[in-house]
């Protein structure tokens, strides 16, 4: 990846929590969030597979929203 593609699009993101099955970002915007979703969800993947974590799912979240908001999404 671009250093410049990496630092747009997750350069304002932040671990938000990791329960072993599922690893919590936090996202800056909903246009990042589903950007991130789009574009990086097989990198994504790939990352956790070479981590030994290939079950696990990563969750986006737009920082400020709560759990009751459709502002998250599971990749």
């Amino acid at each position: 990846m671009e250093e410049e593609d990496f630092r747009r699009w997750f350069g304002a993101t932040a671990y938000a929590s990791d329960s072993g099955d599922q690893i919590t970002v936090w996202v800056p915007s909903e246009p990042i969030r589903r950007h991130i979703e789009r574009n990086y969800r097989d990198a994504i993947a790939q990352a956790l597979k070479s981590l030994d974590r290939p079950t696990a799912h990563v969750r986006l979240v737009v920082a400020g929203m709560s759990d009751d908001d459709d502002e998250s999404a599971d990749l």
